[in-house]
């Protein structure tokens, strides 16, 4: 079974050299850290950021320099910084070759919703929605069942939509899930996790080839 890191390592294996790349809040941002040093990829921050490194060290810190998570960040060699407008314009552009969210629920046909729990209160969707909208390369990294144990790989999601059959892949804690049009397709799972203890956490139609190899994570 993974943690957060571990769902950012295997992550990172998708992340291909000359990717533009954004990355959402919560584990998403932890994926910059474990990268191929063999590639060139430049991460974008919806506020504003082109060429995000790495999370800076323990006193290293520049309160400036910020993701939208609101997260110190360091910036790398050509690294630019500009306004929402121009963000966004690259995002609705599709000029961004994979979109990495965290997400509380995703639906077997691929809908997400990742922005609100009703009856507590957000400041808004943020640019989830855009990102959603616009992007054709959606990996969800997230924790494959809640904090009761209930998955969070659905039929259909119960909490409200941020986009409509729009995802693509699904890394968990126990699990690598391709979205297909008969549902989730398991493609890896996690080291020490078998396939029944998959199949019992996921609610969605799973459907399972008949051999799942394990995560490669090096």
């Amino acid at each position: 079974m993974l943690d957060k890191n571990g769902i950012a390592k295997r992550i990172a294996r998708e992340v291909k050299d000359g990717f533009y790349v954004n990355l959402g809040i919560g584990i998403p941002t932890l994926v910059a850290n474990y990268v191929r040093d063999d590639i060139e990829v430049e991460f974008q921050s919806e506020n504003g950021v082109l060429g995000m490194g790495p999370f800076p060290f323990e006193g290293e810190e520049d309160a400036d320099i910020i993701n939208a998570g609101k997260q110190t960040i360091t910036t790398l060699k050509g690294a630019s910084f500009f306004d929402s407008a121009l963000s966004f314009s690259m995002i609705r552009g599709q000029h961004v070759d994979l979109t990495i969210l965290g997400a509380m629920e995703v639906a077997e046909n691929g809908d997400i919703a990742n922005w609100k729990i009703p009856g507590k209160m957000v400041k808004g969707m943020g640019g989830a929605m855009d990102l959603v909208a616009s992007a054709e390369n959606i990996i969800v990294a997230m924790m494959h069942t809640n904090r009761t144990g209930d998955s969070k790989l659905l039929k259909h999601c119960t909490l409200p939509l941020t986009g409509v059959g729009c995802v693509t892949k699904i890394v968990t804690n126990l699990a690598v899930l391709e979205v297909t049009e008969n549902g989730f397709k398991l493609l890896e799972r996690a080291p020490g996790v078998t396939v029944d203890e998959i199949k019992a956490a996921t609610e969605g139609q799973l459907e399972i080839p008949d051999e799942v190899p394990e995560m490669i994570l090096a």
